[in-house]
């Protein structure tokens, strides 16, 4: 693919980036574990006992924050981001805890709710100019530029069973909506074409999709991972630019979810 064509994909995609995400992937605002772990998939691990829900306090040091993550940057998310539950509504109401979690809103029973944004730094790169890159070097070095993974990661605090609800709800909901939905925020719609099962571990359960959105033929994937434990739940949804321009192929963001099941634990 040429680099014309690479940018051309990849801006048509950040549209659909930008609708799905709102301002996730945009720039910052100031601001071992068990060891049986379920994959994806499998039976829900809720606790013996109601838990007892983390408080603000608590829920925001167990909350991801710079240097948790290698590579990446870690920022709270802003008033700009928060989208309120209201404003998220879907064509098929089956549907709508994939649309919550998508926006990062909180589900029904949550007491406390913290959002970070987890962008990948940039790769380091030679110090040539593009204009001293040869024709394949340019290209390669303009599709690493848009190699990057952003993600929005709401954590929030549920008391008694509400949390191994909430992530039952979320499971089921994908399933059941395998074929597709609209999603609309604010009165812009964004159509859902597909959500797919991937695997991932963590928590007392876990669960992940590609979802991938479609805006004028224009097809681009994200990853949606739900993680829980005990009573708390989080929910990380993922963008690159350069999948979506069909130049590479981005993984569920383990390291970012290994490293909020940490601090969890």
């Amino acid at each position: 693919m040429s680099a014309t064509a690479v940018r051309r994909t990849a801006l048509a995609a950040s549209a659909a980036a930008l609708a799905l995400l709102a301002t996730a992937c945009g720039g910052t605002s100031d601001a071992d574990k068990k060891d049986d772990k379920d994959a994806a998939g499998g039976s829900s691990s809720a606790p013996k006992a109601p838990a007892k829900a983390l408080t603000a306090a608590e829920l925001e040091k167990a909350t991801l924050a710079q240097g948790d993550v290698k590579g990446r940057k870690v920022t709270k998310a802003g008033p700009a981001d928060e989208v309120p539950a209201d404003d998220v509504t879907v064509d098929k109401e089956a549907c709508l805890p994939v649309a919550h979690a998508m926006y990062g809103v909180a589900q029904k029973g949550s007491v406390a709710t913290t959002k970070r944004k987890v962008i990948d730094e940039p790769k380091a790169g030679g110090k040539k100019s593009l204009e001293d890159l040869a024709d394949g070097e340019a290209e390669d070095a303009f599709k690493d530029a848009f190699d990057l993974t952003s993600t929005f990661v709401a954590l929030n605090s549920y008391e008694g069973t509400a949390g191994p609800d909430a992530f039952a709800a979320l499971k089921k909901a994908a399933a059941d909506c395998a074929g597709g939905f609209t999603a609309t925020v604010a009165g812009t719609p964004t159509k859902v074409a597909s959500i797919a099962e991937e695997k991932v571990t963590g928590g007392d359960e876990a669960a992940a999709w590609t979802v991938t959105s479609e805006d004028d033929g224009d097809k681009a994937p994200f990853k949606l991972v739900a993680l829980r434990n005990e009573g708390a739940v989080a929910t990380f949804f993922s963008f690159n630019l350069a999948a979506a321009g069909g130049d590479v192929k981005f993984e569920v963001p383990a390291e970012v979810v290994a490293a909020q099941d940490k601090k969890l634990a």
